[in-house]
């Protein structure tokens, strides 16, 4: 493998896509992605913040104007930290509000995509990539009016829009680079080999991943981005640890009411011992509870 830095990394993510000069490679990209024809692009944050390497700051995210009526919001997220329910309707509705100036009509108001790469599975769904719209519900019979509405409307809004790419879904589909967005992928999490193919099939791939070959950083960049990886992995871990101690409490919890229902029957200290696997003088502090 080379020695290139990773595009799954949210620093360089956009720290390739925020350049101007490689414009028609995020526009290939984000086609790939949208299905939609772009025919203008706008940058609206291609600077990285100072703090950028403090995890803390949130995730370094590229913010975009599509055909001068979308928002586009692409993140990158290395690592879970279960929030992405929140995070994504956060941001979408934000970027949607934040459209149309105050005394604009609502008229005004751009569409408003969020665009997330995971390098983890997050939802139960077998796609790699999920899109997500404000769908109207099966109605209940009783609700139904017979308006003559030969076709009905699906969606509440087209205005609000989500897409979810898990790129360990992807990898274990295991496509062909029979379409962009498979060519695009498999530069965030391929090998050599498939980047290679992905390349010589898909010229804008092929520039960026030369741009990342030859991508160097300062000494300062350097240090900032290997702080940067730090911080996410100690949240990461602390996130971990928080969810083992809550689940341990909860099994806890669980083996506790177990053994004061039993001790109410007045079962045999042994059966409750080999049921709950607690030792005999964790069921007397029980008892003594």
């Amino acid at each position: 493998m080379t020695n290139k830095l990773p595009l799954t990394s949210d620093y360089v993510f956009k720290r390739i896509f925020g350049q101007e000069e490689n414009k028609s490679a995020l526009k290939d990209f984000l086609e790939s992605i949208l299905d939609v024809e772009i025919y203008k692009i706008e940058i609206n944050n291609p600077e990285i913040p100072k703090n950028y390497y403090d995890s803390k700051f949130g995730i370094l995210d590229l913010k975009v104007t599509l055909n001068t009526r979308i928002v586009v919001d692409v993140e990158i997220q290395m690592q879970n930290q279960r929030n992405i329910e929140q995070r994504m309707p956060y941001y979408m509705s934000s970027n949607y509000a934040n459209t149309i100036k105050e005394g604009d009509p609502y008229s005004e108001c751009k569409k408003s995509i969020v665009i997330s790469i995971l390098n983890f599975n997050y939802y139960k769904r077998n796609e790699y990539h999920s899109i997500a719209r404000m769908k109207f519900e099966e109605p209940k019979p009783e609700e139904v009016v017979d308006m003559g509405y030969e076709e009905e409307d699906i969606y509440a809004t087209e205005y609000l829009e989500m897409h979810i790419i898990e790129l360990p879904k992807f990898k274990k589909k295991n496509p062909e680079m029979h379409t962009k967005i498979a060519q695009w992928l498999w530069l965030f999490v391929g090998s050599d080999e498939q980047v290679k193919k992905a390349s010589k099939v898909n010229k804008e791939v092929e520039k960026i991943n030369k741009k990342l070959a030859s991508m160097s950083l300062s000494n300062e960049e350097r240090n900032n981005y290997e702080f940067r990886l730090k911080a996410i992995r100690d949240e990461a871990d602390a996130i971990d640890y928080a969810t083992k101690q809550g689940v341990e409490q909860g099994e806890k919890q669980k083996a506790t009411e177990i053994v004061k229902r039993m001790l109410k029957r007045k079962d045999k200290i042994e059966d409750i011992i080999e049921i709950t696997g607690l030792t005999k003088e964790e069921i007397e502090e029980i008892k003594k509870g």
